[in-house]
């Protein structure tokens, strides 16, 4: 499993506009419609669904990044975008402090064993340090595809 295998390049947004929970998961979802990745008619159930997933847990785990993810029936494969916010956004991590960085993912409910294989392959890479930090810092899509690859070519883990 790699970045490569599941993020969208295109629905990357590296400077988020919203600055409010609910309000980034939109965005990112509508991101990932923009880039063809999602239809249009299902994003408003995946904004509801990953919002009631962040209800009942949130996926803020702290050191400034958050995981939302939840599984669709209509999905037919592990997409993935990332935003970045300059502000940060109270995603009521478990450190309480502010996220920087967001990657949203959006899986089939029929591949359970994929969705935890892209899920611990992005935990392993955000456990470095230096992974994080260049990540909150990327200010373009060009520089957070490098630290993709990087990643992807096991330099931080």
């Amino acid at each position: 499993m790699k970045f490569s295998d599941f993020v969208c390049l295109n629905a990357v947004v590296n400077k988020l506009q919203a600055t409010e929970r609910n309000a980034v998961i939109n965005e990112l979802v509508q991101s990932l419609v923009n880039a063809g990745k999602l239809d249009a008619d299902d994003a408003p159930k995946i904004v509801k669904a990953v919002t009631k997933r962040e209800n009942e847990a949130s996926t803020g785990i702290g050191k400034g990044v958050a995981l939302p993810h939840v599984k669709i029936k209509a999905q037919k494969n592990i997409v993935a975008a990332i935003g970045i916010s300059d502000v940060g956004i109270d995603f009521q991590a478990l450190d309480k402090l502010p996220v920087y960085s967001v990657i949203l993912i959006v899986s089939p409910d029929a591949e359970p064993d994929e969705h935890l294989q892209v899920m611990e392959y992005v935990f392993k890479n955000l456990q470095n340090e230096k992974f994080r930090k260049f990540l909150r810092r990327s200010e373009t899509r060009e520089q957070i595809d490098d630290l993709l690859k990087e990643a992807d070519e096991g330099v931080y883990c």
